[in-house]
This record gives C-alpha cells, sequence and structure tokens, in this order.
C-alpha cells in the first residue's frame, strides 16, 4: 500500500523549528517522512535522525528520503529511547526535534492494521508489530473495570462504563476479533439519541489504541528528557491530536520554563531550580483555513514550541 502522507502544519513547523543547515535534528514520529523530507532540505553539513516504531513506515520514509541519506539515519525505535540510541551514536544534543503525535494517515488507512472503525479488519491497533499486547487482547482480556477506565480516561467517553459493561457481555458469548464487532458492541451501549455526534466508536477506538500503544505513558515521561538533550537556542515541535495529550505537552514545558517548587509565599527562590528554556507560543498555533478545507485531519491539530536556553 502506498504511504500518503499530508504533514500537518508543515510551514508552521519549519517556521518553529527555525531549521540550520549544519543543524542535528530528530523527528520521534517519522511516519512517511512528510515534515522530514522538507527539513532534510534545508540541511547542509546538518544530520536528521528518524524514529519509528513502525516498520513499514520506516521502509516508506526510506524511499522518500532517498535523494537524502547521506543526511539522514532511520531507527526502528520508541522516541521514548531515543536519547539513550543517539548518545550511543556519539550525538550531544540536538538543534531540534519534532513528535507528531497519534495514529498516522496511512495506519488508519491501511484496514488490515484494525486502526479504524470505517473498515473492517482484525483488533490490532499495535504501531510497533513486534509488541505483544493488541487492541484485542485488551477488549478480550482485561477486566470491565479496566476497559471503562481507559475508555473514560483516554476516550473521554461518556458512556465508558455502559461500553465496558456491553463488551463483557459479548466476549462471554464470543470472543470479540473485529473492528466491526466492536463496533456493533459499542453502538449498542450508546443511547439512540445520542448516536448523532459523529461515528459511535471513535472515542472508543481511539482510548484502546492509546492504551494499546501507551502514548500517553511514552509523552509524559519522554519530554523533560528531549528538552534536556536540545542545544542552547534547540527547539523543540510537538503537535496533539487531542486535549489529553496537549494539556501533557503544555504542562510539561510550562515547568521547564517555571521550574521553581518553592512556596509562593517566599520572598526568593530556594529550591535552586533554574528555568530551561522559554515557550516559544502561550497558545496552541492551530491550523490556518486553507490547510482545514484542504485536509480536515488537521481540524484537532494544535502546535506547541519549547526553546532551550
Amino acid at each position: 500500500m502506498e504511504f500518503r502522507h499530508t504533514p500537518i502544519m508543515l510551514n508552521e513547523v519549519l517556521e518553529g523549528l527555525q531549521i540550520k543547515p549544519d543543524g542535528i535534528y530528530m523527528d520521534g514520529t517519522l511516519g512517511g517522512a512528510g515534515h522530514s523530507s522538507e527539513i532534510v532540505k534545508r540541511l547542509r553539513n546538518g544530520m536528521l535522525y528518524g524514529f519509528d516504531q513502525d516498520e513499514e513506515a520506516l521502509a516508506a520514509a526510506a524511499v522518500r528520503l532517498e535523494p537524502y541519506k547521506e543526511r539522514t539515519e532511520l531507527i526502528h525505535a520508541n522516541y521514548e529511547n531515543a536519547v539513550g540510541i543517539l548518545k550511543a551514536r556519539g550525538v550531544d544534543g540536538l538543534d531540534g526535534i519534532l513528535l507528531d503525535i497519534g495514529v498516522s494517515s496511512y495506519q488508519l488507512d491501511n484496514a488490515e492494521r484494525g486502526f479504524s472503525y470505517r473498515m473492517d479488519a482484525p483488533l490490532d491497533m499495535r504501531m510497533d508489530r513486534a509488541q505483544s499486547l493488541t487492541a484485542e487482547e485488551i477488549v478480550n482480556q482485561w477486566s470491565e473495570e479496566e476497559i471503562g477506565r481507559i475508555l473514560k480516561e483516554y476516550g473521554e467517553e461518556k458512556f465508558a462504563k455502559n461500553i465496558a459493561k456491553h463488551i463483557v457481555r459479548a466476549r462471554e458469548k464470543a470472543p470479540v476479533r473485529t473492528t466491526f464487532a466492536l463496533n456493533e458492541i459499542i453502538r449498542n451501549a450508546i443511547p439512540a439519541r445520542m448516536r448523532a455526534d459523529g461515528h459511535p466508536s471513535k472515542r472508543s477506538f481511539q482510548a484502546i489504541r492509546i492504551a494499546c500503544n501507551r502514548e500517553l505513558d511514552v509523552l509524559e515521561t519522554s519530554l523533560a528528557e528531549l528538552i534536556d538533550f536540545l542545544k542552547p537556542g534547540g527547539r523543540i515541535a510537538v503537535i496533539t491530536f487531542h486535549s489529553l495529550e496537549d494539556r501533557i505537552v503544555k504542562n510539561a514545558f510550562r515547568t521547564a520554563e517555571h521550574p521553581c517548587t518553592c512556596p509562593p509565599d517566599f520572598p526568593v527562590c530556594v529550591c535552586g531550580k533554574e528555568a530551561k528554556g522559554v515557550c516559544v507560543n502561550r497558545k496552541p498555533i492551530l491550523p490556518g483555513e486553507k490547510e482545514l478545507e484542504e485536509n480536515s485531519r488537521s481540524k484537532p491539530a494544535k502546535l506547541r514550541i519549547f526553546e532551550r536556553k
């Protein structure tokens, strides 16, 4: 299958990263290399390291980046391990980092991967197909309480508890193995009058995918280390697609800018924690009207940028 990828807020990302021709950059979520192919075009003596846990994505990105292979290295790994991997290669800091969080267009459009509720396929949802945990295992083996928790927490699903109850009831009769089988369960668990607000499975599929790939945990535990790995003046740009991700990024950037933990009534700081840099944009950057018209998937996107001092 061809890897079609329209990079979200490409111009805003390139402007935000302030690409230097001799800089060292990292794309932690390479995907189809939509962003990276434009970053590497702007490099002369610089280097781009592209990380992705999806081997199919890496293969497609390698084709797209073939003309720039002297200035790129593609690595099969989750970006949570990027700093250690780069240090082992002798890299002592980065001039820029990009994270485009969430599922890629290719993964959504490739039916067999099981990410989309619009195509019937086995319940998989693994970004890294080498990992053992699948969406099918979550749906068929996790407890009703745990399924309800992730649907509420990761999907912000109003009917999380009832959907979890219906899933457990259904799997007692037969294992739930496909996306359409799960669709039917979710549809029956939501009152008919409440199904008009988009596809009834949207939030639940998002929640199960996030849990399967530990997406929020990885984001939350990685940002501080990535910020620390930036060179002075280096920037990290993060694109998120729902409020939970954006909140994690906003809080991480705010903590890096204002790390002081002293009580607010202290006249001077005594904790000794110094600011690591500044938030470039106080409010998230949103897609422009033209992009929203041309790419509907850009609608929920938010971009935040932090600069290391």
